[in-house]
């Protein structure tokens, strides 16, 4: 395929580069834009994997980008819905302590609440066991977020896609990048297709960090995935979860623990893991791990296993055993007690987490990273609650960093 210049490239056809893509033809209507996809359609990686909860904004500290779009981000998504008749479940959400010292983090989480706006009602133990009977009661307390809701990732991600070739831009799928031409403005794909641009942005997600190195970019920066696995519950169970139901997370590291989510399709599924992955879309056995991801990966999960920062080992103890049933189990069990291990069944359901690592302070990165490079915008980091925030942020990156 021969393609003339573009005034926008957007590298990565999920929820941020489309929603990018979206709002630069809004704010510049004769632009061309074009969008690259690796792989034959939208919605194989993040976008389309994760869970479709939208999220409150409760976790997140007041100064952060995620604080910023979360609700905001929320409402719109749920507004987005509403318009386009797609389907969604204001289920709310249960912040459930699973042990004593949960109780600072809960008050915690009840402050940043009210400072991010977020509407949240304090549980006590028989107003828990009223809303939710099947919970673990036994800490006496937890938060309720009624704002929380679900939808389906994969038909907002084809929504989104239609509106914008609706608005004339371009989609190129299994485009693969062999080279970045920065001086020239020019890509040249795996198939000899040479694409020239104007400015380009980078929403690679899994591969974020690649092109951002490319562009000279956010070399301190690199990507160490992580592999989020989940089990569904039978119906034979006889189980009814009315709610979402999480525990109190560890908010020193950028996962949620393995919680309940009930799908659009009306199935409860539990999980996900958090468990290192050995390549960047390494979802099933050896797939997608090649050498020198493997032994990047592996020296950084060994200096961090070692140095024991943000309590990483204890973290790496504990999800490389849930990648067992009978561990797994007892994660659930802790929010639902009455569960046993034959109503666990396995589940398709796999993602792999964009989760980046600053290699200078040896810690992740827990909010939403972007910077610029030479007539280019890299997204890096662009985590849980990316999907949920997509549309402020995507105006956020087009007003303050896009041709600035």
């Amino acid at each position: 395929m021969n393609f003339s210049s573009f005034d926008y490239l957007i590298i990565g056809a999920g929820i941020v580069g489309l929603t990018i893509a979206k709002e630069l033809k809004y704010k510049n209507p004769k632009s061309k834009i074009l969008v690259l996809e690796k792989e034959r359609k939208v919605g194989l990686h993040s976008s389309g994997n994760n869970s479709g909860v939208l999220h409150s904004g409760i976790y997140y500290p007041p100064d952060s980008l995620k604080a910023k779009f979360c609700k905001q981000g929320s409402v719109e998504m749920m507004r987005y819905c509403s318009d386009y008749n797609l389907p969604i479940n204001r289920i709310g959400k249960i912040l459930l302590p699973t042990k004593q010292e949960d109780i600072s983090q809960l008050d915690l989480l009840e402050s940043r609440a009210k400072k991010n706006g977020v509407e949240v009602t304090r549980l006590d133990k028989k107003n828990l066991i009223n809303i939710e009977p099947e919970i673990n009661p036994s800490i006496g307390q937890a938060l309720f977020v009624p704002s929380t809701s679900v939808a389906d990732s994969k038909s907002v991600l084809e929504s989104i896609l239609n509106n914008c070739k609706n608005v004339g831009i371009k989609i190129f799928y299994s485009a693969v990048i062999l080279s970045i031409q920065i001086n020239d403005k020019s890509i040249m794909l795996k198939d000899g297709t040479k694409i020239n641009y104007g400015y380009l942005v980078n929403t690679a997600g899994l591969h974020a960090d690649e092109v951002a190195h490319s562009f000279q970019v956010g070399l301190r920066y690199t990507l160490l995935p992580f592999k989020g696995v989940y089990w569904k519950l039978s119906k034979e169970s006889g189980f009814k979860v009315n709610h979402l139901i999480y525990p109190v997370p560890n908010l020193s590291v950028p996962f949620l623990g393995i919680h309940t989510t009930t799908g659009i399709d009306g199935n409860i599924y539990l999980g996900p893991t958090a468990f290192p992955a050995f390549g960047r879309e390494n979802y099933h056995g050896l797939d997608g791990i090649s050498f020198s991801d493997l032994k990047r990966i592996v020296m950084i999960l060994v200096k961090q296993f070692f140095s024991d920062q943000d309590g990483f080992r204890s973290l790496v103890w504990q999800e490389g055993g849930r990648y067992f049933k009978p561990y797994f189990a007892n994660a659930v069990r802790q929010l639902l007690p009455n569960i046993k291990n034959k109503y666990l069944l396995r589940s398709n359901k796999v993602g792999i987490r964009a989760q980046m690592f600053d290699t200078l302070k040896n810690k992740f990165v827990n909010d939403f990273l972007v910077e610029n490079g030479k007539s280019s915008t890299h997204i890096l980091n662009a985590i849980s609650p990316a999907w949920t925030c997509a549309f402020p942020f995507a105006r956020y990156i087009v007003d303050n960093y896009v041709d600035n």
